[in-house]
C-alpha cells in the first residue's frame, strides 16, 4: 500500500508518457478516467483511420489487430502498476514486459471511430510479477478479454 496521493484523473496522454516508455506509433492509452490504486483501472484509445496498422490491415476493410488490443490492455496494466506506486509512478521501478496471455478472446471487431474502454484488474502480485484480468469494451459491449502476465524486466 501507499500513503501519497493518487494522480489527478482523468490523466491525459502527456501524464501517460511520464508513465510509460511507449510513444507514437505504439502507444495505445489515450486517458486514464478511473483508478482504484493496486486494484483496477480504466483507460480509453480512440481508435482512429489514421492509425498506421489499418493500412495493411485490411485494405478496404480497416480492423484493429486483436494483438494490439492486447497491447493496449497490457498498457493499461502497467499504468495500474505505476499509479499505485503514487501519482507520479516509481521511478526507481524498472520496466515491466508482457511475458504470458492466457485465455484471449476476441468477440467483435475493432474498427476506426471506435473508442475503446479498457478494463484492468489486478489479480495478485507475486513477486516481481503481476497477473491481470483485462478486457476491452466498445459501447459497452465486450470486444476481447485475456489474462495477462507482466513481469519486471531483470538485468
Amino acid at each position: 500500500m501507499n500513503d501519497r496521493a493518487p494522480a489527478a484523473l482523468p490523466l491525459d496522454v502527456e501524464g501517460i508518457q511520464r508513465l510509460l516508455p511507449h510513444r507514437y506509433p505504439f502507444l495505445l492509452v489515450d486517458r486514464v478516467v478511473a483508478l482504484e490504486p493496486n486494484a483496477r483501472i480504466t483507460a480509453l484509445k480512440n481508435v482512429t483511420v489514421n492509425e498506421p496498422f489499418f493500412q495493411g490491415h485490411f485494405p478496404g476493410h480497416p480492423v484493429m489487430p486483436g494483438v494490439l488490443i492486447v497491447e493496449a490492455l497490457a498498457q493499461a496494466s502497467g499504468l495500474l502498476v505505476q499509479l499505485s506506486a503514487g501519482p507520479d509512478g516509481n521511478r526507481d521501478n524498472p520496466l515491466f514486459y508482457l511475458v504470458k496471455v492466457d485465455k484471449a478472446r476476441f468477440n467483435a471487431p475493432v474498427v476506426p471511430g471506435d473508442q475503446l474502454l479498457l478494463e484492468v484488474a489486478l489479480k495478485r502480485m507475486i513477486r516481481r510479477m503481476g497477473i491481470f484480468e483485462a478486457r476491452a469494451l466498445v459501447d459497452g459491449k465486450e470486444v476481447a478479454s485475456c489474462e495477462l502476465m507482466c513481469a519486471e524486466r531483470g538485468d
